[in-house]
């Protein structure tokens, strides 16, 4: 489903809440709620489907699965006695793993419109839980209507964009990787989702090629290597779920300050993947003193924070910034560039102003950062997109003449030390 789409359908949940649910805060509550359910219903009828056992509505709770909480012999009024009885002994249901029985610890239904009930869960009933990020783009876009995430910075990342950085960044199976501001964990997803799609025994047209299919101890390794981070107590309870939906059993997701907390300094990882919050507090942070940069900027310290935590010999990250980062001439802003330079910068991508609306026009590139490339070469890579295929308006539709498969092959070129034959790109001296 497109993200557009998928904005609608929320919106139409939100709108038959709204007479019963009228705070946005509690419509958030009510959609997990119901998503979260559907999803772990549609893990059961895949498991059952293969041939399987299920795993979440079993014993006691197997009246409570959605297929017949939704079925047609049920009436409006013993749909909605159904549900209110589920979601408010949810957190009681022994076959639900401990993050899922904290979000329904006091769950309950706050109206008793069987009608209203009915529509809202025929709509919920229209998502179904696949290989995207929905839990998290559900979460991240009520928290945009909300207003919630400007005052923090927090902006949805788009998953195209996600997945480029991703893409030019290229995690394999045996790099540990955080994101040390992971928000709902759509960077981590989309990395796992890249390294399993290298081992699928499939190119990416589809055709069967000789891949190695990976071990069950290597998958095990995977799922212990993938790491985040994050200030937000909700966020990190979002991104659990989001994680253990995709295969997590057991997600690495911390309630950290990656910036004013020293816990967790001395670790170091192969990748790190992030879109660290933009908006500095009024009075700025208070760093502790570790940071190879003074400075007090969000922005400068996360920077500083990704570049110290790679692998010293060969990390790899991939970091979207805001355009100060490029351009700013204050004394922070130069050590940080200069830093970048001489340590581990290789690409820097400058993405067109609006590829974050309707949340922001702000302004913003992706810096690469290699280790072991960075010390071979002499140059830095500047690409320039201006078509990330879709529009830049407050609706982002899609257009043609997408320039991210050309700036990726540059950015492959480059890193082979092949010459460059597009016109978005071109090296600069260090």
């Amino acid at each position: 489903m497109s993200y557009e789409e998928f904005r609608r359908r929320i919106d139409t949940a939100r709108q038959i809440l709204v007479g019963a649910v009228p705070s946005p805060a509690g419509q958030i509550d009510q959609i997990t709620y119901a998503l979260i359910y559907k999803f772990m219903n549609d893990i059961d009828d895949k498991s059952a489907s293969l041939g399987g056992k299920r795993s979440y509505f079993t014993g006691d709770y197997e009246k409570y699965n959605w297929n017949n909480l939704m079925s047609p012999s049920l009436g409006a009024h013993e749909r909605l006695e159904l549900y209110r009885q589920a979601v408010q002994t949810m957190a009681k249901n022994p076959n639900l793993p401990p993050m899922f029985a904290e979000i329904y610890q006091n769950a309950f239904l706050p109206f008793n419109s069987a009608n209203v009930l009915t529509l809202f869960l025929k709509e919920i009933d229209k998502f179904s839980h696949g290989e995207s990020d929905d839990i998290g783009d559900a979460y991240e876009y009520l928290l945009s209507i909300t207003g919630a995430q400007g005052d923090v910075g927090q902006f949805r990342t788009p998953r195209h964009i996600i997945e480029f950085v991703v893409n030019a960044v290229n995690p394999g199976k045996d790099d540990c990787v955080l994101d040390p501001a992971c928000g709902t964990a759509g960077f981590l997803i989309k990395a796992y989702e890249h390294v399993m799609a290298q081992h699928d025994g499939k190119d990416k047209h589809g055709t069967t090629n000789d891949e190695k299919r990976l071990t069950a101890s290597e998958l095990e390794k995977i799922h212990h290597n993938y790491h985040g981070f994050d200030i937000d107590p909700t966020m990190v309870r979002t991104a659990k779920v989001n994680m253990y939906l995709h295969g997590f059993t057991s997600p690495d997701i911390v309630n950290h300050d990656s910036l004013t907390s020293e816990e967790y300094w001395e670790k170091r990882y192969d990748v790190i993947l992030a879109n660290p919050p933009f908006m500095t507090p009024k009075g700025g942070i208070q760093p502790h003193k570790k940071f190879s940069v003074t400075a007090n900027r969000a922005e400068v310290l996360f920077v500083d924070y990704i570049m110290s935590h790679i692998n010293p010999v060969s990390g790899r990250a991939g970091i979207i910034v805001p355009e100060g980062i490029i351009f700013q001439s204050g004394k922070a802003y130069k050590q940080l560039r200069k830093n970048l330079i001489e340590n581990s910068l290789y690409t820097v991508v400058s993405l067109p102003s609006g590829v974050f609306n309707p949340y922001a026009g702000v302004k913003t590139s992706i810096l690469l950062l290699d280790k072991e490339l960075a010390k071979q070469r002499n140059e830095i890579l500047f690409v320039k997109v201006e078509n990330d295929g879709y529009s830049l308006g407050a609706q982002r539709r899609p257009i043609a003449g997408n320039q991210f498969p050309e700036a990726l092959q540059a950015i492959e070129q480059f890193m082979a030390g092949e010459e460059l034959t597009s016109d978005l790109a071109h090296a600069v001296k260090k």
